[in-house]
């Protein structure tokens, strides 16, 4: 489609929610949008909660985050909880924040986002049960497939990864060439 500048990179975990990384990269791809794969682990290798083994780009260390247009999470469990534990990860989450880069997360994974304080007074959604935790962290939920509130982007699962990943794209490119893209991906 598009021939972008626009870099992002999708981090992983081991237990991620494979459909919710795969179809976002996916749907960058298609876009025009290099999408990294980035490890938080020291191996390139990851296994998905469902037992995919991913190869991703590069690891967390070797990436220089200034270089990144924006972070995306995907979800899964303990995918999430190891994003989490990433404080490498976590520090620069917040930094893109405060410096208005973009963030995008699914599934579980705004839960990150609402306890390192980022959805206080701000609209977001995520998977059912995590509700609590956006609530309980100031978030203003709603039940909506994908949430945008200024430079965030939240989503609530796998069923909804697609429509994510192109409002992704219409974050950059508008939503003319989001929903040709969703035509030609027949959603």
């Amino acid at each position: 489609m598009n021939n972008s500048s626009v870099k992002t990179a999708i981090f992983m975990a081991d237990g991620c929610e494979e459909v919710e990384a795969l179809s976002t990269y996916d749907i960058l791809y298609r876009a025009g949008i290099e999408c990294i794969k980035v490890s938080v682990s020291d191996s390139l290798s990851i296994t998905s909660s469902h037992k995919v083994t991913i190869l991703c780009d590069t690891t967390i260390s070797q990436l220089n985050f200034d270089d990144i247009d924006m972070i995306i999470l995907p979800g899964g469990v303990p995918g999430t909880p190891n994003l989490k534990a990433c404080s490498v990860l976590c520090d620069n989450i917040k930094k893109y924040i405060a410096e208005g880069k973009k963030v995008a997360a699914i599934c579980a994974a705004p839960t990150i986002l609402a306890e390192l304080g980022l959805l206080k007074n701000k609209k977001a959604t995520c998977y059912p049960s995590c509700k609590n935790t956006l609530t309980d962290n100031g978030a203003l939920y709603v039940e909506d497939k994908v949430v945008v509130s200024d430079n965030i982007i939240t989503s609530r699962g796998v069923g909804t990864a697609l429509y994510f990943g192109l409002a992704i794209v219409e974050m950059y490119f508008g939503l003319k060439e989001a929903e040709h893209l969703k035509e030609s991906i027949v959603l």
